[in-house]
């Protein structure tokens, strides 16, 4: 064996091709490692390199050899290679100016997955958003083997004016739906998420060119399309649950972007921000620097305040209702809904709060397990009577996943004595489904339905329902948003047992028993809480 075939051993042991192009750019030796339909080494020869890639790589290829230096090797590049038949294929290419062999330039390609056709009837369309964060999910998620993931970012102006040009242009959408569900992972974790967007999970390893992909499409078909993309690493390993749902909140802010600006850059900058706020967040809870503001609730028949509802607020932020849905998606609700329990009960137990009573919110999502109950269970079991001054109000931000094992975890804190209250009643689908499944004390009506009660006789109709409803099942009834004393009026016409809003008072760092606004009912006890019976 000579050290000529060792050496072409170890080459072709790191690449498929093998070529010398002269000082033009030509091929004068082509040498493959096997046959290519359509790139075999013997089509290279004679050709200068530039006829066999795609233009959308020319300008990559340009500059590559003009940088070359003698004894330096280039980094390597992605270049889109014309298989023919109207077939493209990615490679990976290393040139080197071998002192030796100058002006001469040796190269070496790498195939990068098969040859594919621009337009393929038979080929999958990109995704739509649900179907493209279910198939990420499915990639991603344990217990998927971990890999090393990116999100691709891609616009494509053009796109839509072309879809109303008749067949021509939706051959053309087809083909760029075509070719970017070829490039990312498993050809099927591209999605569509706007005439002009799209979104795909892709292999960090490879650096293919998409936009000039797609610009190279348009040119085949005859329109002038100008794109641009965007990518953003995706951690591997255990950290890519979070960052598949870094990744949903990302594509959720997109969908709500409607185009605007540059929406590839709002991407990234959501999908990075998401990350921050994430981290930023659980920082937060850990420190619990966060303040608990109280708003009263009170007895409409007496307007004697009947308890408190501790809400959140954040420093530097006027609502938390964003930070809130954020960590819902991200999984970090459960240890948030924790510390404000923590931070209601610690107030509890302040000098002085003997007749204080406090609901506090819990996200459907910590209702998933077990945690959340059993930490306020593990709170209050050196203190058991305060249990009787708490509720627990379940939201709809984020759905009951399982509804039956809910209602068995609020079933065990109602046994220990801390009610339970179906909070913003009416604003979700599945109200009237919780209604039915979930063991609960109150209904807290969602204020939608208060607002413009007076003038609203369909809306005064669903709650005299609801409260006939809720009365016959013996379970108490809370109105929220009531702002003026004629909707007041009106709900306690209605039979609603208990009222919230700015009529009454603002949520205020240190509840307030003694109320400023003027109540017309003689027997109203002035600082007094009821009790919950």
């Amino acid at each position: 064996m000579t050290i000529r075939t060792s050496l072409l051993g170890f080459a072709f042991a790191s690449a498929d091709l093998l070529l010398e192009l002269d000082k033009r750019g030509s091929t004068v030796l082509g040498l493959g490692s096997g046959p290519t339909t359509g790139l075999s080494a013997e089509s290279f020869n004679g050709v200068a390199l530039w006829n066999r890639v795609a233009p959308a790589s020319v300008d990559t290829l340009n500059g590559v050899l003009k940088s070359l230096r003698p004894g330096a090797r280039s980094a390597p590049v992605e270049l889109l290679f014309n298989a023919g038949e109207g077939r493209m294929r990615r490679a990976t290419a290393r040139f080197f100016l071998l002192p030796d062999l100058a002006p001469n330039i040796s190269c070496s390609v790498t195939w990068e997955g098969p040859a594919y056709r621009l337009h393929d009837p038979e080929a999958a369309p990109a995704l739509e958003p649900e179907a493209f964060l279910a198939r990420a999910q499915q990639m991603m998620a344990p217990p998927a083997e971990p890999r090393d993931l990116a999100i691709a970012f891609v616009n494509v102006e053009g796109l839509a004016a072309a879809q109303g040009m008749g067949e021509a242009g939706e051959r053309l959408n087809a083909r760029v739906e075509a070719a970017l569900q070829a490039a990312s992972v498993d050809g099927a974790t591209a999605g569509k998420l706007g005439p002009e967007k799209f979104a795909l999970l892709r292999d960090r390893s490879e650096a293919t060119d998409l936009a000039g992909e797609m610009e190279e499409i348009g040119r085949d078909e005859g329109f002038e399309l100008f794109a641009d993309s965007t990518e953003s690493d995706l951690t591997a390993g255990g950290e890519s649950l979070s960052a598949l749902r870094a990744l949903r909140v990302a594509v959720e802010g997109c969908l709500r972007d409607g185009g605007s600006g540059r929406p590839d850059l709002s991407f990234t900058a959501a999908l990075s921000q998401t990350l921050k706020d994430a981290h930023a967040f659980q920082t937060m809870v850990k420190g619990r620097r966060f303040e608990l503001h109280y708003q009263p609730i009170v007895d409409l028949k007496t307007g004697a305040v009947h308890h408190f509802e501790a809400l959140a607020r954040f420093r530097g932020s006027d609502s938390p209702a964003d930070a809130i849905h954020m960590a819902e998606e991200m999984a970090l609700i459960d240890s948030f809904d924790v510390a404000v329990a923590e931070k209601a009960l610690s107030r509890l137990r302040q000098p002085g709060a003997g007749l204080l009573k406090f609901a506090v919110n819990v996200s459907g999502a910590s209702l998933a397990d077990d945690r959340y109950v059993q930490a306020l269970l593990r709170m209050t079991s050196a203190r058991p009577d305060e249990r009787k001054r708490l509720i627990v109000e379940v939201t709809e931000s984020a759905a009951l996943s399982d509804v039956e094992a809910a209602n068995r975890r609020l079933g065990g804190l109602r046994s220990a004595g801390i009610k339970v209250c179906i909070d913003d009643f009416g604003a979700g689908a599945a109200s009237y489904d919780y209604l039915r499944r979930l063991s609960v004390d109150t209904v807290k009506i969602d204020g939608t339905f208060i607002q413009g009660l007076e003038t609203d006789p369909r809306a005064r109709t669903l709650i005299g329902h609801l409260v006939e409803l809720c009365r016959s099942l013996k379970i108490e009834t809370i109105a929220e948003m009531i702002e003026t004393e004629a909707d007041a009026e009106v709900l306690r016409e209605l039979g609603v047992d208990l009222g919230q809003g700015w009529l009454f008072g603002k949520a205020e760092a240190e509840p307030r028993t003694q109320l400023a606004y003027n109540e017309p009912v003689m027997s109203r006890r002035v600082g007094a809480v009821a009790s919950w019976g």
